[in-house]
Formats: C-alpha cells, structure tokens, sequence
C-alpha cells in the first residue's frame, strides 16, 4: 500500500509532467507553425520584390535575347537577395525555361537547361503567386520552401507577362533554427520540472510528517504513554490545526486517566476500612474471639458499615451517570425556592435530631430557574444535608435565595466548625474530607458536594464556599433559557 507521502508526490509529479507535455506539445506545434509560416511569408516577399525590380528592368523588347541581355541588369539586386536569404534566385521565361540562378553565396548557377514544372508555372500565372515545399521537378536535390511571383512589363500602357521568378530556400536551415529555439525550451521545461519536482517532494514529506508523528503518538498512547505529544513546529495551516487538536485531545486523555486512577485509588481506600471493619468483626464472631454478650454490639457496627458501603455504591452510581451525560436530561422552568422548601421538609427528622433553629430568606414570589429539576433537587439535598450533619447543636441554620443579573443564588449557612482557607478549594474534590470531618463523619464518601459542583457547572452555574462564622455554600443558576444555553 503507498504512503500518503507517495501517493501525494506521484499525484503531484503526474500532473506536472502532463502539464508541461500538453504545454510543450502546443507550443512546439505553434511555433514551428510560426517559424515555417514566417519563412514563408519572408520568401514570398522577396519573390515579389524581385518581380517588381524585374519588372522595371524589361522593356518593350519581348526578344528573348533582348530580355535576358536586359534583365543581366539588375543581376547585382538578384545576388543581394540570394545572399541575404541565404536561398538561390530562379528567374525564367513565361514557359518556365530558367535563365539566370543565383544561389546564396552569390554564384551563378548553370540551370540554363533546366525547366521549371508546368504544374508550378500554371499555378504562377493563375493565382499570381506560389508558395509550397518542392525540388522544382528535380531541379534540387532535396525539397525547398519555394515561393514565385510574376513580374512584367509594360507595352503601350497595358501590363504583359514577362516571365517568372522564385525563390528557394533550404530547409535545413529553418529547421536548424527551429530545433535550437526547442532545444532550449525543453531544456527550460526539465530544469522548471526538477525544481517543481524538488518542491513538491519536500512539501509533500512537510505535509505528511505531522500525520506520521500522529500515528506514532496514538501507538504510544496504546501503550499507556499518555505524556506523547505532536511537536505542530508554529505551522498555521490546516495540519497545524489537526497537530493542536491533537495535543488537546491528548491531554484530555491523559487527564481523564489521571483522574480515573485517582478516582480507581480513592475507590479502594474508601472500600478497603468498611470490608476490613466487617470481616474482622465478622470473623470474630465466627471463631468465638467476640464474647457473645457484646456479638449484637459488632453486629450492629457490620450493620453500620454495610449501610455506609451502600451508600458508597449509591454514589457512585451517581457519579457514573454524571460522567455519562445522561444525568442532566429534562431542561423546563420551576421554582427553586419551593424545591428548597420541599427538601427542608424532608430533612426535618434530622433538623429536629440537632435542635436546629430555621431561618429561611425566600422571595415572596417565585423564583423561577431553567434546569433538570431532580438534579437540582440532589444538589439542594446534598447542601442542606452537609449543612445540617457539621452545625453545633441547638445552632442556627440559615437558607437564602435572592436574584442579580439573571441568575438566583442559592446560600445555605450553618453554624459550625470552619475550614482551613487553604482547602476551601478543595471541598469539591471527590473523596476529599478534612481532617476535622474525617474523624466525626463515618456516613460520608465525600462524593456530595463533587456531585453539586459537577450538576450546578452542568447547568451553567457557578458554586463557592467560604467560612462566615461557620461554613456558608453558595450556587448560582439560569433564570433564563438563553443563559443556560
């Protein structure tokens, strides 16, 4: 199979070469065309002005011997014209008998037995000129371009032939001239089509090695080397965009593989204390190590810790679906401050288990919101839930909702221990607990707030924390469609 490279340099060679053959092949045929058409058209000229020259030499004396002693006259103009052409001069009688031939170096040649043929002298005489590839019915050796006139002479005020005059010259030297006006375009055309040649086949190996270097980089990211990427050497062109859209592609990669083994890690830490928990205590009973008056003590601690690894299950569950982008589905207006209402009230088991005191900020008039109404119920779930577990007892906890800007903030306060300030920012990291937390909350997976963080960005919306006598969790969503879109 060839190469991309390959099949771009042979396209590319292949039109060059065709190119420059209808190209050559045009302009060949055009100027030997012109060349011979030029040649032609020259001679016929001379023939002509000879004929005029004669014309005026010959006079009223139509004795043959009279007209050759006279037309000796303007012998010196006859060899000028067969020298400057470099052809020979015929002139000859109206019958075609030849009288005087002058070749091109300026030499009479003996053709006085020589006629030209009746074919060529007829059609002199019938068209008034003559122009053709001919020997003259053997008078050269070789074929000529030849080109005739007649000329004549006046008598009493009318015009009368007096005889004919030709010119014949060589082909080999309008072909000479010819092959070395080609010889020098092909030379031209081979060094314009190696350079041509030259370019394409860098530009081609330029084009391409991005996409080799590609190829060999998603074998390595086969191999697990996620820190591959294409080097795009500054170029802006269409593969230079591919190289960068690969590298992106490429650290999302080895980002999602960071955190898919971050996410593997914390799976097993989380899972590892609940399973050691029960299979000891499990085993403890078993063997008889446990007295039997404390096995409803242990087993009430497996009951616990089987409970806890449900919920674990359970949120990760959710966090599969969020990753999935299936979670946040349905997108229709509702009321997020009765949604808040309706989760306080089902979490009002838990207010009273603390003592909590209430104290509600709600908009007298719906505050109206574009979302996935059960993930946002989740979110405000999750919120009002961790609020509640880490308030003082008997404290207050406080809810708000006011608009700015298109937007309905959403702020749940409690009264409790604060964060360190710097790990405010990671409060919303999967499994992330602080070290306070982690020692009083045993129902916690510390997947909740990862879960409100990840629905409320979904939804277009933004989520803060900060410490305000207590810890103070504030999300932001579209009051309208336009925004959430």
């Amino acid at each position: 199979m060839k190469s991309l490279y390959q099949r771009q340099f042979v396209i590319m060679a292949g039109v060059i070469l065709v190119s420059f053959a209808l190209l050559g092949s045009a302009f060949i045929t055009l100027s030997y065309n012109y060349t011979v058409q030029e040649q032609r058209d020259s001679i016929l000229h001379n023939a002509v002005y000879v004929a005029d020259v004669l014309g005026d030499a010959v006079t009223s004396d139509t004795d043959l011997q009279g007209f050759v002693l006279k037309a000796s006259r303007v012998r010196p103009t006859l060899e000028s014209v067969a020298v400057v052409t470099d052809a020979t001069v015929l002139l000859a009688t109206q019958e075609g008998q030849i009288l005087l031939a002058v070749d091109g170096t300026g030499e009479i040649s003996d053709l006085t037995n020589v006629r030209i043929p009746s074919g060529v002298v007829q059609t002199i005489q019938a068209s008034g000129s003559f122009s053709a590839m001919s020997s003259l019915g053997g008078t050269f050796s070789e074929n000529r371009y030849v080109a005739g006139s007649p000329f004549y002479y006046e008598y009493m005020g009318t015009s009368l032939p007096a005889g004919i005059v030709l010119i014949a010259a060589e082909a080999a030297n309008l072909t000479e001239m010819w092959r070395a006006f080609a010889s020098i375009f092909l030379f031209t055309s081979v060094i314009v089509m190696l350079i041509a040649f030259i370019t394409t086949s860098v530009t081609s190996l330029k084009m391409t090695r991005p996409l080799k270097d590609m190829a060999e980089a998603v074998r390595k990211f086969g191999h697990g080397e996620y820190e591959t990427r294409v080097d795009c050497n500054g170029r802006c062109d269409e593969v230079g965009e591919l190289a960068e859209a690969f590298n992106a592609m490429a650290d999302s990669i080895s980002k999602a593989e960071h955190r898919r083994s971050e996410f593997v890690a914390n799976i097993s830490h989380e899972l590892k204390t609940p399973m050691t928990t029960i299979a000891g205590f499990a085993e403890g009973i078993l063997d008889g190590t446990i007295p039997q008056e404390r096995e409803r003590e242990y087993l009430k601690v497996i009951s616990s810790e089987t409970r806890r690894l449900s919920r674990l299950v359970r949120k990760m569950l959710d966090l599969s679906r969020l990753q999935s982008a299936e979670y946040v589905t349905a997108q229709e207006q509702f009321d997020i401050s009765e949604v808040m209402l309706r989760v306080l009230v089902s979490l009002e088991t838990k207010v009273n288990a603390k003592h909590l005191d209430v104290d509600t900020q709600l908009p007298e008039d719906p505050v109206e919101v574009w979302g996935d109404p059960d993930a946002i119920t989740q979110i405000c779930y999750n919120l009002l839930d961790n609020a509640i577990k880490f308030s003082y007892e008997e404290s207050t906890l406080g809810i708000s909702i006011v608009t700015r800007a298109g937007k309905a903030y959403v702020s749940v306060r409690n009264q409790g221990d604060t964060i360190p300030p710097e790990e405010l920012p990671l409060v919303f990291d999967r499994f992330h607990k602080t070290d306070h937390s982690r020692s009083e909350d045993r129902d916690g997976v510390g997947l909740g707030l990862y879960i409100v963080k990840y629905i409320v960005e979904a939804h277009g919306g933004t989520v803060t924390a900060w410490n305000d006598g207590g810890l103070v969790f504030e999300i932001s969503l579209p009051c309208e469609e336009e925004l959430y879109a």
